[in-house]
């Protein structure tokens, strides 16, 4: 047997799972994080800026994302609970959820 049809072997004999990590090679960005659509990216981004008083932040959802200040923060609600996001950006999720989880206990 050559040595080319004996690594054929090896491969064949390998965890299928195994295949496929090595064929994919490395990418730049982790597993978790590649999911995350522009969208996603986008919110995440604009929750990490500060905003100078009232309504500075809903005029930017609406000039920046074009969506209502309702859909933004169903959007952004989900993506706390999302571990892509967390993996992407941990402080700013941490921060957002121990915010929200601060408000759900004064009710």
């Amino acid at each position: 047997m050559s040595d080319e049809q004996h690594g054929e072997r090896e491969l064949s004999e390998r965890d299928p799972s195994e295949r496929v990590r090595s064929e994919e090679g490395p990418s730049e960005k982790g597993p978790s994080e590649q999911d995350l659509s522009e969208l996603d990216l986008a919110v995440l981004a604009l929750e990490r800026r500060a905003f100078s008083g009232p309504g500075a932040k809903e005029r930017a959802v609406r000039e920046r994302l074009g969506m209502t200040p309702t859909r933004y923060y169903q959007l952004l609600n989900a993506l706390l609970d999302d571990p892509r996001a967390l993996a992407h950006d941990p402080v700013t999720v941490n921060r957002l959820r121990r915010i929200r989880d601060a408000r759900r206990e004064r009710r």
